[in-house]
């Protein structure tokens, strides 16, 4: 006999429908779906419980512990995973629902694990985004009564209750007199550090170019041609590390690429944490506020679209994956390119 539960949200009642079917006084199978209406959740239930007296119908394969298949799933993965990732899916492994056999983990179990996580709705999304595609290959890959279902029903209850949420979108811009004061400081410290990061040069090619500094510093000389560059490990949730793209080149970022000169395979060979950490640093210094090198990533896109370029063309350059992404920038009014005649252009291609 199978159990409904109420809920109260954020937008109002959503209702649990529960199964559990015992065999022997052990539980031999558990399931549960969320619904916004009972008399769904009521129907739901007496169709899957139906269903689940024909024979054959149960699962009476191997049951491991959650943390077994992670590890099964860390194990045969192919290609490379993302660090984060990694990390995470260990965490999980090792916490108390890593301890619950397959068939115990339903999206009741989920939703209250994920409410012990540490950190805010933006933390807990990514872990629930990272142990995901472990419910959709456990089954079907190794047999595991592990319910794809269970995983689904748990992320709308979770957003519903707003125990995960998307981060907040940056909208910071640098004004032009904060790019002055920057470039400046820099351009002093380069003087005094000529074999340093040439911090300047990165700074006006993220401008111009919209990368991301670990794309900038990955660059390779043979993936440059004429108006175009092929970013390699392009940021993206479902491709990771394996995500190579051709961008497009503004004129201006192809003109500062072409001003290096060509002491390694890579066009700016350097490391790119050292270039967030060390420009990060010298906004604390100017007093520069809320200010980081990601944010040149969302001036460039900014800019493109004051200069009245498409949501195609600017996705050309930018490497987004989705037009949709870019609709943050639907506010952007066309008044065209405050950068025209940007004496910093001249200074880093004739100094370079």
């Amino acid at each position: 006999m199978g159990t409904i539960t109420p809920r109260t949200t954020q937008s109002g009642v959503v209702y649990t429908a529960q199964i559990r079917i015992k065999r022997g006084g052990k539980v031999v199978h558990s399931e549960s779906r969320t619904f916004e209406r009972k008399a769904i959740a009521q129907k739901w239930m007496n169709s899957r419980e139906a269903e689940l007296q024909r024979p054959g119908a149960l699962n009476t394969g191997p049951d491991p512990l959650l943390s077994v298949v992670i590890t099964k799933y860390l194990t045969e993965s192919v290609g490379s995973m993302g660090k984060t990732k990694r990390r995470v899916l260990e965490m999980v492994a090792a916490s108390k629902i890593g301890k619950l056999k397959c068939s115990e983990v339903t999206s009741i179990a989920l939703v209250d694990w994920a409410n012990t996580l540490k950190g805010g709705p933006a933390t807990r999304l990514t872990y629930v985004a990272h142990i995901s595609p472990v419910f959709k290959v456990a089954n079907a890959a190794w047999g595991y009564p592990l319910e794809k279902q269970q995983i689904e029903d748990a992320k709308v209850v979770l957003k519903k209750l707003g125990i995960t949420a998307k981060s907040a979108e940056r909208t910071r811009r640098p004004t032009m007199e904060e790019l002055r004061k920057i470039l400046e400081y820099f351009q002093v410290v380069q003087q005094r550090q000529p074999d340093g990061i040439p911090m300047v040069t990165l700074i006006v090619f993220s401008i111009f170019s919209g990368r991301r500094q670990g794309e900038t510093c990955r660059i390779l000389w043979r993936d440059v041609e004429a108006g175009r560059v092929l970013v390699r490990q392009m940021k993206d949730p479902e491709k990771k590390l394996t995500n190579n793209v051709y961008c497009d080149l503004t004129p201006e970022a192809q003109r500062i690429i072409d001003a290096q000169p060509r002491t390694d395979e890579r066009v700016f060979p350097y490391n790119a944490p050292s270039v967030s950490t060390i420009f990060s640093r010298a906004c604390k210094v100017i007093g520069i506020e809320d200010l980081t090198f990601h944010d040149l990533r969302h001036e460039a896109a900014s800019r493109l679209f004051e200069m009245g370029l498409t949501i195609p063309h600017v996705a050309a350059v930018t490497g987004h994956a989705t037009w949709q992404s870019l609709q943050r920038y639907s506010h952007v009014r066309q008044t065209g390119d405050r950068y025209k005649d940007w004496k910093w252009l001249d200074v880093v291609t004739q100094a370079a």
